[in-house]
C-alpha cells in the first residue's frame, strides 16, 4: 500500500510578535538583523530543550489540549474521538467531470464510495511508541466521507474542498506526530492540509497517488523540524523508511506516479536512431565530457547504442518524481507560451511564402514588423495580429538602428543579461592558457598601438594599476571548436577578446576587438584586431566585429553561466537532498522552496533545449558542439567554492578584498548594477542562513554528528559531481560557518543568480541584431569575392550576417517563453510554510526580517535606477537595471527573483 505520512507541528506557542510577522504586519526594520543567539546561549537553550522532563511536559500539554478539546472524560479507558478538517483539491480534469455530474443530479467520482475497496484512508501516528512492541502508536483508520463536503462551491481547478474525518485514539495516545494517507481510488488527489480539533495543523501539499495494487509500506512526510538525533521515538523508524523508499538503486523503469530519486549521466540528449547527425556523446562519467549528474528517468536504451537512453517523444511526459511535476497553473502558462510561439512563427512564414522572397533580413523593416501591427495581412486578421505579435523588447526603446551603440555594448557587460563574463585585465597583452603545441603561440595580437590612443592620456601600465582596463575574453573557450563550428552550415565564428576602458563617468568603452582562428599552414593571419572606427568602412567592420562578440557572449551566457552554473550544477544537490535529508530535517525545510520545479525544468531542457537538434543547438554559435563546450568549462573552470557572489567577483578581479566593507570586498567599478544589487541580496541571505544554522547547530559537533546532513553533502560530491569528486577545492563541512557558507551559496545560485541570468533573455535578446545567438558571415577580407558586395551595400551585408527571419522568430519565441514568470511563481522573501516553525519564534522572526529586507532592497534598487549619477542604469534611453528586483507580476517583466530555478 503506497501511503504518505505528514508530520504535524505545534501552533500553541506562537507569540503575538511572531504572529504579526506571519501576517506581514510587523514593524519595518531598517537595518540588517543581528545574530539572535550566541553559540553559548544557543547551546544552553538546546540542552534545556533536550531534557526529558521539558519534552514530556511540552508534548503532554499539547496532548492534554487535544483531549480536552473533545470534551471527553480523560480518566476513561474508552477511545477518544478527534475531528479533523481535511482539505483536498482535485485535478482540473476531475473538477470539470464532477461539476458536470452534479449539474445532472448525479454524485461525483467519490461520494458513492465508502467501502474500503474504494476510499481515502487516513490514520494518525503518535510521536510515542507502544511499550511492548516499540512501534508507533496509531489511531484507528478513518475513511474520508466525500458526502461531507463543507465547501460545495468548488471552483474548477482552484478552490479546495474541505471534509470532516473522525479519528479514534487511546486517551494515552500522546502527541500526534504524523498521519498516513492511502488513496484507493483510480485517480490521484491533491491533499492540501489537515487540521485536528483546531490544535494540530498538518500541511500536506502533495498529490496522493492511487495505491490499490501496491504493497509498499507507508511513507512519512513530516512538517515539524527535527534533527536526526532529536526525532521522537515514534517517528524514527518511519523517518528512515521514507528515505529508503525515495532512494533509487540505479535500476528499473520509472512510472509517472513514482517518487524515486536517482542519478544518471546525460545519455539521453542524442537520438542516434534518427540518424548519425543526431548522435551525441554521453555527458558525465568520462574525462572527455565530464558533467554533473541528472535525475534518472529509467527509460529503455536506444536500438543502436545500449548506453544511450531513447529520447522521449515531444508529446510524452518525461519522468521526474511525481512531487517535482508542475502544478496546473504552471503547466498551463507554459502551454500557452508554446502555442503563442508556434503561431508567432506562422505569420513570418506565410509572409515569406506570399512574397516568394528569400529568408534573409534585408532591412530594418523586416525586423521591426515583428513587433508592430502593420504586417501585410488581410484586415480580417487585424485582431489576430494583436495577439500574435511580439512585445517590443526592453532594449528597443534605446536603439535607433540595428547597430548596438558602443556605450550600450559596454553597459550590457555589467548590466545586461550576462554580467558574469567581464573581467579586470591584469596583464597586457592578454595571454592564452591553451596548449601551444595545438593552438599556437599564447600571445595576443593586441599591441600597445591598438589601445594607447583611447586611454585618456594614461600609459597602459598606469591604466592596469588603476583598474581601468577590462576584458570579455572568449578566446580560449571557442578556439578549440572553431574548425568544427565553421564547417557547419550557416555558422561562422571567431575566438574573441574585447578590451574596455573605464571612463571617468563609470561607464565601459570598447577600445579594441581581437578576432582569432586556430593557426593554419596558409599565409593568412590567424588573428586580426579592430579598433574604434575612423570612417564609413571601418565603422561597418566595427559593427560586425561587435556582433560577433555579442554572439559569443550569448553562447557563453547560455551554455556556461546559465545552464551549467545554475541548472546543471544545482540538480545533483537537489537529488541528494531528497535522498538523504528527511522532510523533517531543518536543512531540508530551509532549502525546500529553493528546489521547486528544478528537476522538471531540467528534464524539459533535455527534451527540447539541449538535446540534439534542440533550441540550443539550432540557435547558438556552437551548434552540435554546444554541450561539449559546456563540459569543457565544467572540467577546466567550474568550482563550487567560487560560486558565491563575493568569491566570483574576486575571481574575476571585479572586486578586491577590503575588510572595512560590509561584504569584505570593494568593487573596482562602483556602478556595477548586477554586483551592487546582488550584494544586497547576498548579504540578506547570508544573515538569514547564519541565524537559522546557529539555531540548530550550536557547535561543530552538531554539524559533524548530523548523519543526514553529512550524507547529503558527501553524496552531492561523490555521486552528483562524481567527475570532480577528487578536486581539492570542495569546501569542508565541519562547522556551522562551513554550513552557512554552503547553504548561502546554494540559495544564492537557485534564486538571485538564476534570476539575473534568465529573466532578461527576451528583454535584452529579443532584438536579434543587438544580440544575435549566432553569426552566418565573417568579416569581409579585401581579397574575398564578397568584399565588393560589402562595399556596395554594407548594411545588407551586415543584416545578412544574422540568423534568417524564420530562425530569428523561432529563437525569439523560445526566449520569450523562458523569460516569463508563471502565475504560481514564489518569490524570494515569500515563504508559505512559516507555520512549520510555529513554536520557534526565533526562526519565524528571522524569516520575517528577511522578507522585510527584500522589500527594503526593492525600494533601494528603485532609488538607484533614478540616480542620474549612476549612468549604467539611469539616463536618456538607458534601461533601468531591474533583474534583481525581488518581486514581479506574471509574464515577461525583466524583474523578479523566484525562490528557485523554475524556468
Amino acid at each position: 500500500m503506497t501511503t504518505t505520512m505528514i508530520s504535524s507541528f505545534n501552533s500553541n506557542h506562537i507569540n503575538s510578535k511572531a504572529l504579526n510577522c506571519v501576517l506581514w504586519n510587523a514593524p519595518k526594520i531598517s537595518s540588517p538583523p543581528p545574530n539572535l543567539f550566541s553559540s553559548t546561549k544557543r547551546r544552553r537553550l538546546q540542552q534545556i530543550r533536550k531534557t526529558k522532563a521539558l519534552d514530556q511536559a511540552t508534548d503532554g500539554d499539547m496532548a492534554s489540549k487535544l483531549i480536552s478539546s473533545t470534551a471527553v472524560d480523560q480518566t476513561t479507558t474508552l477511545p477518544v474521538e478527534l475531528t479533523a478538517l481535511v482539505s483536498v483539491r482535485k485535478s482540473l480534469k476531475l473538477s470539470i467531470q464532477d461539476m458536470m455530474l452534479r449539474w445532472f443530479g448525479n454524485h461525483d467520482h467519490f461520494t458513492h464510495h465508502k467501502e474500503k475497496e474504494n476510499c481515502f484512508v487516513l490514520q494518525l501516528v503518535s510521536t510515542e511508541t507502544e511499550a511492548e512492541s516499540m512501534k508507533p502508536k496509531l489511531s484507528n483508520e478513518a475513511i474520508l466521507d466525500w458526502s461531507k463536503d463543507l465547501n460545495l462551491n468548488l471552483i474548477l481547478g482552484a478552490e479546495k474542498s474541505s471534509y470532516e474525518v473522525k479519528f479514534e485514539v487511546d486517551p494515552k495516545f500522546g502527541m500526534p506526530g504524523a498521519i498516513t494517507v492511502s488513496n484507493k481510488y483510480e485517480e490521484e488527489l491533491y491533499l492540501d492540509s489537515i487540521n485536528i480539533e483546531g490544535v494540530v495543523h498538518i500541511a500536506c501539499n502533495s498529490w496522493i497517488q492511487p495505491d490499490k495494487d501496491s504493497s509498499e509500506k507507508r511513507i512519512f512526510f513530516s512538517t515539524k523540524a527535527y534533527l536526526p538525533d532529536e526525532t521522537p521515538a515514534g517517528l524514527k523508524e518511519p523517518r528512515e523508511m521514507e528515505l529508503r523508499q525515495l532512494r533509487g538503486d540505479g535500476t528499473g523503469l520509472r512510472l509517472p506516479s513514482d517518487r524515486t530519486y536517482d542519478y544518471d549521466t546525460y545519455n539521453d540528449i542524442g537520438n542516434p536512431d534518427a540518424g548519425i547527425e543526431y548522435k551525441r556523446s554521453t555527458l558525465g562519467g568520462n574525462y572527455t565530457h565530464p558533467h554533473p549528474r541528472r535525475c534518472r528517468t529509467g527509460r529503455s536504451p536506444t536500438n543502436t547504442d545500449d548506453n544511450m537512453e531513447s529520447p522521449e517523444n515531444e508529446y510524452k511526459r518525461i519522468y521526474v518524481p511525481r512531487d517535482e511535476e508542475f502544478e496546473e497553473a504552471k503547466q498551463g502558462a507554459l502551454d500557452v507560451g508554446k502555442l503563442k510561439g508556434i503561431l508567432r512563427h506562422i505569420i513570418p512564414t506565410l509572409t515569406i511564402i506570399a512574397s516568394r522572397d528569400s529568408n534573409v533580413l534585408k532591412g530594418y523593416a523586416d525586423i521591426n514588423c515583428l513587433y508592430s501591427t502593420d504586417m501585410s495581412l488581410p484586415k480580417i486578421l487585424n485582431k489576430v495580429q494583436e495577439f500574435l505579435k511580439f512585445d517590443p523588447p526592453k532594449l528597443i526603446s534605446g536603439l535607433k538602428s540595428c547597430c548596438l551603440p558602443d556605450e550600450e555594448f559596454g553597459r550590457q557587460a555589467i548590466a545586461g543579461t550576462n554580467p558574469m563574463s567581464i573581467q579586470r585585465l591584469t596583464v597586457f597583452p592578454p595571454v592564452s592558457k591553451l596548449d601551444t603545441s595545438i593552438y599556437g603561440p599564447q600571445e595576443s595580437a593586441l599591441k600597445e598601438e591598438h589601445i594607447i590612443g583611447h586611454l585618456n592620456g594614461m600609459s597602459i601600465q598606469q591604466a592596469l594599476e588603476e583598474n581601468k582596463l577590462f576584458v570579455l575574453d572568449y578566446h580560449d573557450i571557442f578556439l578549440p571548436y572553431l574548425d568544427q563550428i565553421n564547417a557547419l552550415d550557416d555558422r561562422r565564428a571567431y575566438g574573441t577578446r574585447t578590451i574596455f576602458f573605464l571612463t571617468s563617468l563609470g561607464t565601459l568603452k570598447p577600445i579594441s576587438i581581437e578576432l582569432s582562428f586556430p593557426p593554419t599552414n596558409s599565409d593568412s593571419p590567424s588573428k586580426q584586431v579592430l579598433t574604434p572606427p575612423v570612417d564609413a568602412t571601418t565603422n561597418w567592420l566595427w559593427q560586425i566585429g561587435k556582433a560577433h562578440v555579442s554572439s559569443n557572449d550569448a553562447c557563453a551566457h547560455q551554455l556556461i553561466h546559465h545552464w551549467l552554473r545554475t541548472h546543471a550544477c544545482m540538480e545533483p544537490l537537489i537529488i541528494a537532498a531528497h535522498r538523504q535529508l528527511s522532510v523533517m530535517h531543518p536543512i531540508y525545510k530551509l532549502l525546500n522552496p529553493h528546489m521547486r520545479y528544478t528537476l522538471k525544468i531540467n528534464a524539459l531542457a533535455r527534451q527540447f533545449l539541449i538535446n540534439a537538434g534542440g533550441v540550443i543547438e539550432s540557435n547558438f554559435t556552437a551548434g552540435k558542439y554546444c554541450m561539449e563546450m559546456s563540459c569543457a568549462a565544467y572540467r577546466d573552470w567550474w568550482r563550487f567554492d567560487l560560486e558565491g557572489l563575493p568569491a566570483d567577483l574576486l575571481r574575476r578581479g571585479m572586486a578586491v578584498p577590503d575588510s572595512t566593507q560590509v561584504h569584505g570586498i570593494r568593487l573596482v567599478i562602483e556602478d556595477y548594477p548586477y554586483a551592487t544589487d546582488g550584494l544586497l541580496i547576498w548579504s540578506a541571505i547570508e544573515t538569514l542562513v547564519r541565524t537559522y544554522v546557529n539555531y540548530y547547530y550550536p557547535d561543530a559537533s552538531a554539524v559533524n554528528f548530523d548523519t543526514e546532513l553529512q550524507a547529503w553533502y558527501n553524496e552531492s560530491i561523490n555521486l552528483g559531481h562524481a567527475d570532480l569528486r577528487h578536486a581539492s577545492w570542495w569546501p569542508k563541512l565541519s562547522t556551522p560557518d562551513d554550513l552557512t557558507s554552503i547553504l548561502t551559496t546554494i540559495i544564492w545560485l537557485t534564486s538571485a543568480q538564476h534570476a539575473a541570468l534568465n529573466n532578461g533573455q527576451y528583454p535584452y535578446g529579443g532584438y536579434v541584431p543587438a544580440r544575435s545567438p549566432h553569426m552566418r558571415r565573417l568579416l569581409p577580407e579585401e581579397h574575398d569575392p564578397e568584399y565588393a558586395t560589402f562595399m556596395q551595400d554594407p548594411q545588407k551585408y551586415f543584416l545578412s550576417s544574422f540568423p534568417s527571419l524564420l530562425e530569428a522568430t523561432k529563437y525569439m519565441a523560445a526566449i520569450d517563453i523562458i523569460s516569463a514568470h508563471s502565475p504560481d511563481e514564489e518569490y524570494i522573501g515569500d515563504r508559505k510554510d512559516l507555520s512549520t516553525w510555529s513554536a520557534d519564534t526565533v526562526i519565524i522572526e528571522a524569516f520575517c526580517r528577511f522578507s522585510m529586507e527584500m522589500r527594503r532592497i526593492e525600494k533601494e534598487i528603485e532609488q538607484r535606477n533614478t540616480d542620474s549619477n549612476l549612468r549604467n542604469r539611469c539616463g536618456a534611453g538607458v534601461s533601468p537595471y531591474e533583474l534583481l528586483m525581488p518581486s514581479s507580476e506574471p509574464g515577461v517583466t525583466c524583474r523578479g527573483v523566484p525562490n528557485s530555478i523554475s524556468i
